[in-house]
């Protein structure tokens, strides 16, 4: 659920219209709602009450400041992949001590960065990885601590470039393999085991992965505590979010509508599901969630250019670009698109939506039917919040887009649209080209 819904006519970011957001910031514009966030952490968290349980927000899916301190503010630590992303979290004011660091390609920058600011574990992801922290840390003095990413060989379902469980995937070391690899790095002197870890892919929609892969690493994870006294266990991410009927979503009405057997997935039977599981092993439980806390909590407000009518095909082309959500492009995916001012008595428009970039590619969406709107007006894509920005670039020279806020009745700009002058300021000509 979340807190997108039309007030009369148009359509409000919890109390905030967001036409008026448009208008005052330009589009596109990113625009995420607090209270959306904030509901689906408490939500996950109580699904699994009872737990010794850290929810590390996987802050790839969307690494703003102010989303950063503001799960900080709930409690969260973080999922880091880069040296990027741990000054992000420092430039946050977050908590770097209860964060993990994943990634199969860390720096010993990287590493040497971490560790300095006392990063709760390193998430290894090979043999050769545990060596180089175990050379960085050496150096330092210290005993760095980690846990060995396991890859349970279980398929996640999803999208082939989302799927990280499998055996031909580039991530973990295989569960057959993971014995051995416990053992080489209880030989270096500057490693200290402490956990263990896995993560089978992002926007799973079905609880059986999940189950499959907990009881297929649960026996392996209590020998590692009986024999090395690892304290605990990173179960990692992945809880899908809906994309299709995304507006209808926010309405508990259209949860409780929805026939048992096809009902999504929730955190509430996520929770039902694992912690008979889990609870035995009587370990810390880590999460690592990035698109379930905040892929429904965001959407990307765009303005309508042209509506261009062709033979037997319509284009509505608007002021967002592929550079500004690459998703549909990238994984063909689906966001739902709605007008900001609803209006029954509009006929309908089927279209393809697309943005200005010069590529086939640059399409929201194909044969999509909506109210007609025309220039000037504008619509938004629908859970927009994970994987938006974080993947956005400059592409045709667009400046990056600007970010929006909302809690209550208020709202406030994140990130300040980018101009020309900033995109170019760390280039130069040089003199041989200038004389």
């Amino acid at each position: 659920m979340h807190h997108f819904r039309y007030a009369g006519p148009n359509l409000h970011c919890e109390s905030v219209d967001l036409a008026e957001i448009a208008r005052l910031y330009g589009t596109p514009t990113y625009v995420y709602s607090a209270a959306t966030m904030a509901d689906n952490y408490t939500r996950l968290a109580n699904g699994l009450a009872g737990l010794d349980l850290q929810i590390c927000y996987a802050m790839k899916a969307n690494s703003s400041l102010a989303i950063l301190r503001h799960f900080a503010n709930l409690g969260a630590a973080f999922d880091l992949v880069s040296g990027g992303e741990v000054r992000r979290v420092l430039a946050a004011g977050a908590n770097i001590k209860s964060s993990v660091f994943a990634g199969v390609g860390k720096t010993e920058a990287e590493i040497k960065l971490a560790l300095e600011n006392g990063i709760f574990a390193f998430h290894v992801e090979s043999e050769p990885e545990i060596a180089r922290i175990n050379h960085v840390a050496g150096k330092l003095g210290v005993k760095a601590p980690i846990a060995i990413r396991i890859n349970p060989d279980v398929d996640a379902h999803t999208h082939a470039k989302i799927t990280t469980g499998k055996s031909d995937n580039k991530f973990g070391i295989p569960l057959t393999q993971a014995a051995a690899a416990y053992e080489a790095a209880a030989r270096y002197p500057n490693i200290l085991i402490k956990g263990a870890q896995m993560h089978i892919g992002s926007q799973l929609t079905s609880l059986a992965p999940f189950v499959e892969a907990v009881k297929k690493v649960a026996p392996f994870v209590a020998e590692l505590k009986a024999k090395y006294g690892i304290t605990y266990w990173s179960i990692g991410g992945g809880i899908g979010i809906i994309y299709k009927d995304a507006l209808a979503s926010g309405d508990p009405a259209w949860w409780s509508a929805q026939p048992a057997e096809t009902r999504p997935l929730t955190p509430e039977a996520y929770g039902e599901a694992l912690k008979p599981l889990l609870a035995p092993l009587g370990l810390k439980i880590l999460l690592e969630p990035g698109r379930y806390l905040v892929g429904n909590a965001g959407v990307l407000l765009t303005r309508v250019e042209f509506l261009k009518r062709g033979k037997g095909k319509s284009f509505l082309i608007v002021d967002a670009a592929m550079n500004d959500l690459v998703r549909p492009a990238m994984y063909d995916s689906y966001h739902e698109i709605v007008p900001l001012r609803r209006d029954s008595t509009r006929a309908a428009l089927t279209a393809d939506v697309v943005g200005p970039v010069c590529e086939s590619g640059d399409c929201f969406a194909k044969d999509r039917t909506l109210q007609e709107v025309g220039e000037g007006e504008f619509i938004a894509l629908m859970s927009a919040g994970a994987y938006g920005f974080t993947m956005s670039s400059r592409y045709n020279t667009r400046n990056l887009t600007a970010e929006v806020l909302v809690q209550g009745a208020a709202s406030d700009l994140i990130n300040v649209r980018e101009t020309f002058e900033q995109q170019i300021q760390n280039e130069k000509l040089p003199a041989f080209l200038t004389k």
